[in-house]
């Protein structure tokens, strides 16, 4: 009897385990949160380090572009290893279309450090990221962008208006879905033709953005 009721204590913080990740998974979908920057919105304006050459990058000099992509990640989330190829050849492949692409990581490196400084260089460095990964360490540029998830997607015309908030594409970790970006692919063919892009956006599942002890912003609660 003392080890039948041993082995259900187990299997009750397994699945009490198991429970408290999936709902880390689901809190960090965008839908049903308030605040967030709404479609039209103008992007808000960065000037950030580029983690491989130190170099700071800013939304001026994407002036030039049709279209931009800013997708928050980092590296330690299993949906944006799951997405993180997918990404990367997205980003190669819209390059010379006349898009930008901009990745910016804001995670906080104390308690994940996976996603400070070095981690991330190492990342994009061995990944031959083709678009700069920028390093927000005080979380200003993920509030003004209201990010939720690792990975949540922006796109912006040529006026850099939002037109587009939300998933890349349906394939989540664990199950047999090919990864393909469609979502955020069909959104940028839409801009790059000067076609209204759909209103139908699926939101942004992911992990959440970990913020800094007490520096959670006012759409996170």
């Amino acid at each position: 009897m003392k080890k039948l009721s041993a082995l259900l204590v187990i299997f009750a913080l397994v699945i009490l385990g198991v429970c408290q990740t999936s709902v880390g998974f689901a809190a960090a979908a965008t839908e049903g949160k308030k605040g967030l920057l709404l479609l039209g919105s103008p992007a808000p304006d960065f000037k950030l380090p580029d983690v491989v050459t130190g170099k700071v990058v800013s939304l001026e000099d994407f002036s030039g572009k049709k279209a931009l992509l800013v997708v928050f990640l980092c590296r330690h989330c299993p949906f944006v290893q799951r997405d993180k190829e997918g990404i990367i050849e997205l980003a190669k492949d819209y390059s010379g279309k006349g898009a930008g692409v901009a990745a910016i990581s804001s995670n906080d490196p104390a308690g994940y450090p996976e996603d400070a400084l070095a981690g991330l260089k190492e990342m994009a460095v061995q990944d031959s990221f083709p678009m700069p990964l920028l390093f927000d360490e005080t979380q200003r540029v993920a509030k003004s962008y209201t990010a939720v998830a690792t990975p949540d997607f922006f796109i912006f015309d040529q006026d850099r208006k939002l037109v587009y908030r939300g998933q890349f594409d349906d394939a989540r970790p664990g199950d047999d879905l090919a990864v393909t970006g469609k979502d955020v692919r069909a959104a940028l063919d839409a801009v790059l033709q000067k076609k209204p892009v759909s209103q139908d956006q699926k939101p942004a599942v992911g992990c959440s953005i970990k913020w800094k002890p007490g520096n959670e912003p006012s759409y996170w609660k």
